[in-house]
C-alpha cells in the first residue's frame, strides 16, 4: 500500500517522539543520579590529646590547711580559734582578745609558729607558763611536766603519770586535773585543786606539800 506524504510525516514525528522518550529514560536518570548525589561532609574528630595540659605545666598547689588551736590563761576571750598556716602565737592571742592586764607576756614565745591542736595558755604574772606543746620550736615557757622549785610537782605543767603519783591521785583523778587546767586556764593557787571532781579536803591535805603553781 503506497502511503501518502501526510502519513510518512506523522510516522516520522511519532519516530521522533520515541526516540526522545527513549533517550529521556535511558540517559538522563544517569546524568542526574551523577549530578544529584549529596557530598558527605565528616566532622573532625577532637584529639584526645586536646584536652590534656601540655608538658612542662604545673600544676597549682592546694591550699594551705587552718589551723585550729586553744588559747586560754591570761587572755580576754579564751577559746579556740582558727588560723591561716604559718601563724605566730601572738596571731592567736590577737584572735583571743589580746592579752589581760595580768599576762605575763615575757614568758610567752610570741613570735613562736603555732601547730594545729596546739594549746597557748598564757599565764599571769608570778603564776608558771605552760609549754603544752614542746615540740615548738623557740618556746620560751617551762617544759610541760617540770617540777616547780624545791622539788615540787607544777600542777599546771605536769604530766598525767606525775600527777598519778600525787598522794590519793589516780589515773582517772588525774586526768580530771588536766582536764579542769585546760578548761580554767592553769590553777591560780594549790587550793583551786579542791574544784577538781573527786579531790576533797582529805585529798588535798595529803597532796598539799607536794604540789606548787
Amino acid at each position: 500500500m503506497q502511503l501518502s506524504r501526510r502519513q510518512i510525516i506523522a510516522y516520522v514525528a511519532l519516530a521522533v517522539v520515541i526516540v526522545a522518550v527513549g533517550v529521556r529514560y535511558l540517559v538522563l536518570p544517569k546524568d542526574a543520579g551523577s549530578s544529584g548525589a549529596e557530598a558527605v561532609v565528616l566532622a573532625p574528630v577532637a584529639s584526645p590529646a586536646a584536652s590534656v595540659a601540655p608538658a612542662g605545666t604545673v600544676a597549682s598547689p592546694a591550699p594551705a590547711q587552718d589551723l585550729v588551736v586553744y588559747v586560754c590563761g591570761a587572755v580576754r576571750s579564751p577559746g579556740v580559734v582558727r588560723l591561716a598556716a604559718g601563724a605566730r602565737v601572738a596571731d592567736a592571742l590577737e584572735l583571743a582578745g589580746g592579752a589581760s592586764g595580768q599576762a605575763e607576756l615575757a614568758a610567752v614565745n610570741l613570735a613562736a609558729l603555732v601547730t594545729d591542736g596546739q594549746q597557748i595558755l598564757v599565764p599571769e604574772r608570778g603564776g608558771t607558763a605552760v609549754a603544752v606543746d614542746p615540740a615548738v620550736e623557740g618556746t620560751s615557757v617551762a617544759p610541760a611536766g617540770a617540777p616547780a622549785s624545791g622539788g615540787l610537782i607544777n600542777i599546771n605543767a605536769a604530766s598525767l603519770t606525775e600527777l598519778d603519783a600525787l598522794d590519793g591521785v589516780g589515773p582517772s583523778t588525774a586526768q580530771k586535773i588536766i582536764d579542769y587546767r585546760t578548761a580554767n586556764g592553769g590553777f591560780k593557787s594549790i587550793d583551786e585543786i579542791k574544784n577538781v571532781p573527786g579531790i576533797g579536803d582529805a585529798k588535798f591535805a595529803a597532796m598539799k606539800d607536794s604540789i606548787a603553781v
